[in-house]
């Protein structure tokens, strides 16, 4: 993998870099759908990989992202990550082929273990974007074309949202006689903070294209086309992978607890949070950083 080394420090990848994470090989073993990556230096890629199947979600892809974003989680070598699609769209969403005997024809054998069984499959299939969240390393989603149904519950769950001009959302799950049920009405409300807007998005299954989805901000930036996309993700990451771990770490975690408290309890919690984290050594090298008109990015913060 190629590196351009530019100003004060900071390792971003060059084009060479952006092509080959567009055109990775194949499924990262023991995955079958997701292909892994590290491009830069503590920056992970998680790529979904069915693009002869459009990205669909099929049975394995939903405890693969489980697993995938455990071990994240606890990797010392990773302090942020990207996700994107291959092929020629992000994601069709759920593979109705593979997983429709899973609804159409739950086990049970009455009514009340029907629904017993049915909640812990919608649960299980719940982790599989709430683990994203739950991950204290940021997470990058970058979209380029059809984002559609699951795509939109994956994508509500990461950090910062970016895509291409040719990409467009959809909230397809009425259209499949259901309501969606693994995070985007929960989530969505507050990403684009309008009730109304998500109502007509959830209700009409309609698509929302680039321009809308920066306005409403369901996205902060757009770009031309896939590799300028990837390379902005990229030097994005970069920039948060610079500053100390701690920092970054807690500010994720802060930042969604704040999201379903009250502002009292969040600040109760920040103080907490910050009576242990304060005492970490990453402050007193940013300081000195900061004395010696040096950025964030030269100065040897410790893994986490």
């Amino acid at each position: 993998v190629a590196f351009v080394i530019i100003n004060r420090g900071l390792f971003l990848p060059g084009l060479r870099a952006v092509r080959e994470m567009s055109s990775q090989g194949g499924p990262t073993p023991p995955f079958s759908t997701l292909s892994i990556s590290h491009p830069a230096s503590m920056i992970t890629h998680v790529e979904l990989y069915r693009p002869e199947k459009r990205n669909a979600m099929n049975r394995a892809f939903w405890s693969e992202m489980v697993e995938c974003f455990s071990q994240i989680a606890v990797d010392a070598e990773c302090r942020v990550v990207v996700v994107s699609g291959a092929g020629k769209i992000f994601t069709a969403g759920i593979d109705l082929m593979d997983m429709s005997s899973d609804f159409i024809q739950p086990v049970g054998d009455d009514s009340a273990r029907t629904s017993w069984n049915l909640r812990r499959l919608i649960a299980k299939y719940q982790e599989t974007f709430s683990v994203i969240e739950k991950c204290p390393k940021p997470v990058v989603v970058a979209v380029h074309g059809a984002c559609i149904g699951g795509g939109v519950d994956l994508i509500t769950a990461c950090d910062i949202r970016l895509c291409t001009q040719d990409a467009w959302f959809q909230v397809k799950e009425v259209d499949i006689g259901l309501a969606a049920d693994v995070g985007t009405l929960q989530r969505l409300p507050s990403v684009i903070g309008s009730r109304s807007l998500v109502n007509e998005l959830a209700l009409t299954a309609r698509k929302m294209y680039s321009d809308e989805a920066k306005t409403c901000g369901l996205v902060s930036r757009v770009f031309p086309d896939k590799e300028a996309m990837l390379a902005g993700a990229l030097e994005l990451a970069g920039e948060i992978a610079a500053r100390s771990p701690v920092a970054v770490q807690g500010t994720k975690i802060n930042l969604i607890y704040s999201r379903d408290h009250s502002v009292a309890d969040s600040l109760d919690y920040m103080a907490t949070w910050n009576m242990s984290m304060l005492q970490t050594q990453d402050v007193l090298k940013s300081a000195q950083a900061a004395i010696e008109k040096k950025s964030p990015k030269e100065v040897p913060f410790s893994k986490l």
